[in-house]
C-alpha cells in the first residue's frame, strides 16, 4: 500500500440546529423527525444549490467537530457491547464524517431549510448530495450486531460517552 497523503477538506457552510450540546441529539435523523433547523451555505456557493428544489430529501456530509478522539472499538448506543467502530456509526472515528438524509423544505438563496436534522449547531457542512432512491436505497441481507437489537431497545438521543 502506498503512503497515505493528507486529505484536505474546507466547509460550504454551517448547519443550524436546536441542539448545542450532544447530550439529547437524536442519534440518527429517523429519531429526528419534525426537528428543523437549516444549512447556511457561503455565497460563492449559491449556483451550486441551482435545481436542489426539486428534491425531497438529501444526503448532507459533514465534519463531527465535537466527536470525542478516535477510538478503534465502541460501544455504540444501541447497544452494550464493544464493537468496532466500523460496524457502527459512533462519531468516535479515525475520519470523524457525519452522513444523514434530511427532508429539504426550502431554499431561499444559500440557506437551505431542512427537516430531521441530527447534529449539533455550528456543524461544519462538507457536502450536499441529492437523495435518489433508485440509487440510495438497497434491499440489505444483513445487519450485523443490529440484528439482534433492532426492535428491542427504543432509539435513543446521544448521551455523553463520544463527547470531547
Amino acid at each position: 500500500m502506498e503512503p497515505l497523503l493528507p486529505i484536505t477538506y474546507r466547509p460550504i457552510g454551517i448547519l443550524h440546529t436546536p441542539f448545542q450540546e450532544p447530550v439529547g441529539v437524536p442519534i440518527q435523523s429517523a429519531c429526528a423527525v419534525g426537528t428543523r433547523g437549516m444549512a447556511e451555505l457561503s455565497p460563492e456557493f449559491e449556483e451550486a444549490l441551482q435545481d436542489l428544489e426539486g428534491f425531497s430529501h438529501l444526503i448532507l456530509l459533514y465534519h463531527l467537530h465535537r466527536a470525542a478522539s478516535p477510538r478503534l472499538r465502541v460501544t455504540p448506543f444501541l447497544d452494550t457491547e464493544l464493537r468496532g467502530v466500523f460496524a457502527t456509526r459512533a462519531p468516535a472515528r479515525p475520519n470523524p464524517l457525519g452522513l444523514s438524509v434530511v427532508r429539504l423544505l426550502e431554499r431561499a438563496g444559500c440557506v437551505l431549510y431542512l427537516e430531521n436534522l441530527d447534529m449539533l449547531d455550528g456543524t461544519p457542512l462538507l457536502d450536499i448530495k441529492p437523495y435518489i432512491p433508485d440509487f440510495d436505497s438497497c434491499t440489505v441481507e444483513r445487519l450485523g450486531w443490529y440484528e439482534q437489537r433492532r426492535g428491542h431497545l427504543p432509539l435513543p438521543s446521544a448521551d455523553d460517552r463520544f463527547s470531547r
